[in-house]
């Protein structure tokens, strides 16, 4: 398994998380077309957010992280968010 996380700090970051929370539904929806995909989490931070994305590969992961860039581009380009600082690796442990 891969891991990537998504951390969204700065300007337009509070905006965004709160128009991923009002439109999660069709953040589910666009996630679940990932082939690979195990589990994806978005966390609000009250002052920007975090995604968790695991799946069972990094080809997975790169492929969510082109899914969740085209989904801002389509349904959020007027948040100028700064981009997120990216964190990926080897999955250890999980426990479900």
């Amino acid at each position: 398994m891969y891991a990537v996380i998504r951390t969204y700090l700065g300007a337009g970051a509070q905006q965004l998380f709160e128009h991923l929370e009002a439109h999660k539904a069709e953040v589910e929806a666009a996630l679940r077309t990932v082939p690979g995909l195990i589990s994806y989490t978005l966390l609000n931070t009250g002052d920007g957010g975090t995604a968790v994305t695991v799946c069972t590969d990094k080809t997975s992961t790169d492929a969510s992280l082109k899914v969740a860039r085209e989904w801002i581009q389509e349904n959020a380009a007027d948040i100028r968010a700064e981009p997120p600082i990216v964190t990926e690796g080897p999955v250890i442990v999980q426990i479900n």
